[in-house]
């Protein structure tokens, strides 16, 4: 009988010891997989995702309050750049259709003296297609306003000069004014105008 006692009194310990783990692992375990699937979410797109928080100090308890702190930042920003990028388009758009009402000439080119926009009244004025040549340096484009671009480059704020481009026997005359475009102390490119 004591032997039986024994052994019922030790199974019931036993199982009460499996309880008292499996309990505790789910606990452990709940958490973890639901960062793990809500990293997945994000992972996929959806920021909006946060795991459960509990009001405990412990590891995981501080492991997903600074995952919902992560993915509300991460979400912010991105909304920001979104934001900033629908501006930068209208931007885009308000220039180019002013650019596209300008009798003037007007090329936009990069620190490299790349063209990176051109109005149509600069292509008819070249007596080029300037939109084709998007990403193509200007000196290779149009080699007499080569050496304009390379005085900006060199320093000067705005340079103007008397340009004479030959196109098809004829000669052509403009006056160019260039003037570099910067930030800060940094020049982020130039602006070419120039008129028959």
């Amino acid at each position: 009988t004591f032997s039986l006692i024994f052994i019922i009194v030790a199974l019931l310990l036993l199982l009460a010891a499996v309880w008292v783990g499996l309990t505790l692992a789910t606990r452990l375990a709940r958490p973890i997989g639901e960062l793990i699937d809500a990293s997945e979410r994000v992972r996929g797109g959806d920021l909006s995702v946060r795991v459960q928080e509990v009001a405990a100090n412990d590891e995981i308890a501080v492991l997903s309050r600074a995952f919902n702190r992560m993915t509300a930042r991460i979400s912010g920003q991105q909304e920001r750049l979104m934001r900033t990028n629908r501006e930068l388009d209208e931007r885009g758009r308000f220039t180019e259709t002013v650019l596209a009402g300008v009798s003037a000439g007007v090329i936009s080119v990069d620190p490299a003296g790349a063209i990176t926009l051109a109005n149509r009244s600069a292509s008819d004025l070249l007596r080029l297609n300037l939109e084709g040549q998007i990403g193509v340096p200007l000196a290779d484009v149009v080699p007499e306003f080569a050496e304009l671009v390379s005085v900006v480059r060199a320093g000067a704020p705005h340079v103007t000069r008397k340009i004479e481009v030959k196109r098809d026997n004829d000669v052509l005359v403009f006056l160019v004014r260039a003037a570099a475009e910067n930030l800060g102390t940094e020049m982020i490119g130039m602006v070419l105008t120039f008129d028959d």
